[in-house]
């Protein structure tokens, strides 16, 4: 058994969104969306500002889990453009505290962040609210 940590952090992001808007009823639940106006996140490998123009899609089931699929780009300090995938799931039932954790997805270029690809990535999610109109995320790599 190695000795290494289950998982590394990668980054923390924190995300500036717009108020949450209805996209109406369907069989599986209400859907939302909230636009992505921008951030910053850094971390010991990768650093720089979210970019404006990605959303968040959300489903709140019957059951009251919400199901959140984030799909947005983040520019790091040196120039390299990375698309985040993120897929999160948020139980505010959970019995001690809520839960919000997800599965991130990145599809980087070829080159110094191609590591990106060829790994499995989990985060967590926190609201900044009522501080800022935002979500922070850490992500970690696992190993």
């Amino acid at each position: 058994m190695s000795d290494k940590p289950f998982c590394d952090f990668v980054y923390e992001a924190i995300v500036d969104i717009e108020d949450v808007q209805s996209l109406g009823q369907s069989p599986t639940g209400q859907r939302f969306i909230v636009n992505i106006l921008g951030g910053e996140f850094n971390g010991p490998l990768l650093q720089g500002k979210v970019l404006p123009g990605g959303a968040d899609r959300q489903l709140l089931r019957p059951d009251g889990i919400k199901e959140l699929d984030a799909l947005y780009e983040i520019q790091t300090d040196d120039g390299a453009f990375i698309t985040v995938h993120n897929q999160v799931i948020i139980d505010m039932h959970s019995s001690h505290q809520r839960y919000a954790r997800s599965v991130v997805k990145f599809l980087a270029p070829t080159g110094k962040y191609e590591w990106l690809n060829r790994r499995v990535f989990v985060g967590d999610l926190e609201s900044q609210q009522p501080t800022r109109n935002a979500v922070k995320i850490r992500v970690f790599q696992v190993n």
